[in-house]
């Protein structure tokens, strides 16, 4: 697959398909894409562990893709690790004049439409946008429930209340524990705690 050659005028429709990984199947999303008219040489793999940054059917597809073109997928998902990558994709795609499409979302998306396609994605921004704020408040509520009723969870914060908050943030918007603990200057062991405490004051 995705033996491609020169790229003919006018625009494409070029497949993607990814799982993370190696004994999940690809052949769902294949067929869902063949079945859409794509070709197989136009069709770009990846069958490596999501959390992996490297993805070489990815950039090969993104080095191929020319203004007018769409990118189509199973899912919207398959482009990126968490919600906040595959927006800042498709963002950066569209700059360039290339289009996403998604074949089995709830709402199937086509951001080269100046119509539904469009309006669904800047609600799946404005979803993602709202879930970071329900996450830092729901967090803070169950910490105030918590001293209320004078229970501390866990050991005592050896860092500051604003920078665990801003870990929590930066968790829920699906970074690593290398980048949060950069960003925040917290100890990975630390890290650890904190987050799972934020895991234990939301559940019920």
């Amino acid at each position: 697959m995705s033996i491609a050659g020169e790229h003919p005028h006018g625009g494409l429709e070029l497949g993607y398909a990814r799982v993370s990984t190696t004994k999940q199947s690809l052949v769902r999303q294949l067929d869902a894409l063949s079945s859409a008219g794509i070709p197989d040489d136009r069709i770009y793999v990846d069958k490596k562990s999501g959390s992996t940054v490297d993805r070489d059917g990815l950039n090969r597809l993104l080095a191929y893709a020319r203004p007018g073109d769409t990118i189509v997928v199973h899912t919207l998902d398959r482009l990126g690790r968490n919600l906040r990558e595959v927006l800042n994709l498709v963002h950066e795609l569209a700059e360039k004049k290339i289009g996403v499409r998604s074949l089995a979302d709830p709402l199937p998306i086509n951001t080269a439409d100046e119509g539904m396609g469009r309006i669904a994605f800047l609600l799946l921004a404005l979803f993602a946008e709202m879930e970071r704020t329900f996450t830092a408040e729901r967090a803070a509520h169950a910490r105030s429930v918590a001293e209320a009723a004078g229970r501390h969870i866990g050991r005592p914060a050896a860092h500051p209340e604003d920078k665990i908050e801003y870990a929590r943030l930066l968790k829920a918007q699906g970074e690593s524990l290398g980048k949060i603990a950069a960003k925040t200057g917290i100890p990975k062991t630390s890290l650890h705690r904190y987050l799972e405490i934020a895991s234990a004051e939301k559940r019920p």
